[in-house]
């Protein structure tokens, strides 16, 4: 029995052939459309369900960072101005010590200066008044020497 007029040589299907074919491909495609392809469909599902929640966990993960990232970048910040103020008011401090310094420096030299003088002027007046006896004996002695009597009644004075 022949299904199709045309000659086609070893290719003309014959009828047993056909229905051989038809009924090994319903097996396979009942085996495929019953069996594997809802296992598959299953496993692609579960697949997928593990999927997108890693994704999710992912994305609550990142949002988390994110947030902390936030917190710690204000935290930082916060730091940073504190640490500016500090240091403002460090150099603050710095700088009146220094000041402060400079006038406690400024005093001290000036009464070591003001007693520097004094003790100058003191000694001074000392020397003078040492010397002035010294000239006057020894100018005493000279007149004596040059006029060859004691001058003594005229050094009484």
């Amino acid at each position: 029995m022949d299904v199709l007029a045309l000659d086609l040589g070893p290719l003309k299907p014959r009828v047993a052939d056909l229905l051989l074919g038809g009924v090994l491909f319903a097996a396979v495609f009942w085996t495929f459309a019953g069996v594997l392809v809802p296992r598959l469909t299953r496993t692609l599902a579960e697949r997928e369900r593990l999927t997108a929640g890693r994704a999710r966990e992912a994305d609550e993960t990142l949002a988390e960072a994110a947030r902390t990232r936030e917190v710690r970048a204000g935290i930082l910040a916060d730091a940073r101005h504190e640490a500016a103020l500090t240091r403002q008011r460090a150099m603050e401090e710095g700088t009146e010590a220094i000041r402060a310094a400079r006038a406690a420096g400024l005093r001290e030299r000036d009464e070591v200066v003001a007693a520097g003088t004094a003790r100058v002027a003191a000694e001074r007046a000392a020397a003078r008044a040492e010397l002035e006896r010294d000239a006057q004996r020894l100018a005493v002695r000279l007149a004596e020497r040059i006029v060859g009597e004691p001058l003594g009644a005229a050094t009484d004075r």
